[in-house]
């Protein structure tokens, strides 16, 4: 539909033309980091609309790890609504550093493997795919540390605001290199706010 096109302008800010599509994946995307910061099971049912959004958006800039990323998303926040809804998490929960090196291989390795399979997508589905993946290995890597940051947060880990502060850096200078500006700054924010679900979970554990 034209209406979630990129090229649906609905406003300009600065000169920057805004997509409808855009400006509902910048909301939902803010207010359902918000929510996690505050440690609010709404945080899940927010997600929702704003991985939808970004599904449309990142197939359109040609980012289809970040596209397929969204996919795991909405698994993922089943499975945080439904984690947070019936076992209540209420104490945030520590990573030993053997633990954290664990997740930090497995972000490796899986970065390796989705780069390598979204260099050739186009070739391998070229109806689907109609051109060739963009910065298939910076996106690879904001993809799957994404989802080990998602499936931290799902489970309390405080080590999953270290991972989101991660992403939002790698993501703040691909969107602007892609020329996503609104993106870029809603990930500015993101990174405002991960910073402050860190502080925030950190006094919970002190306190605890």
């Amino acid at each position: 539909m034209r209406i979630f096109s990129t090229e649906y302008i609905i406003v300009e800010f600065l000169s920057y033309p805004i997509s409808l599509i855009e400006l509902i994946a910048t909301i939902s995307g803010l207010v359902s980091v918000y929510y996690a910061a505050k440690s609010s099971i709404l945080t899940w049912s927010t997600g929702i609309v704003n991985e939808i959004a970004f599904m449309v958006l990142f197939y359109q800039l040609h980012l289809y790890s970040d596209m397929l990323l969204q996919v795991y998303f909405m698994i993922a926040t089943v499975y945080g609504w439904y984690y947070w809804r019936q076992k209540a998490p209420k104490e945030v929960s520590i990573l030993s550093f053997s633990q954290i090196l664990v997740y930090v291989f497995i972000t490796l390795i899986g970065t390796v493997l989705l780069a390598l399979l979204m260099r050739n997508i186009h070739h391998m589905l070229p109806l689907v795919f109609r051109q060739p993946a963009s910065f298939p290995w910076v996106d690879a890597f904001i993809s799957v540390a994404s989802v080990v940051a998602t499936v931290l947060l799902a489970r309390k880990c405080l080590a999953s605001w270290y991972f989101w502060i991660v992403v939002d850096l790698v993501s703040i200078g691909l969107y602007v290199v892609k020329g996503t500006h609104l993106i870029a700054i809603e990930y500015f924010i993101f990174l405002v706010l991960a910073i402050m679900g860190l502080i925030a979970w950190r006094k919970k554990v002190n306190v605890s």
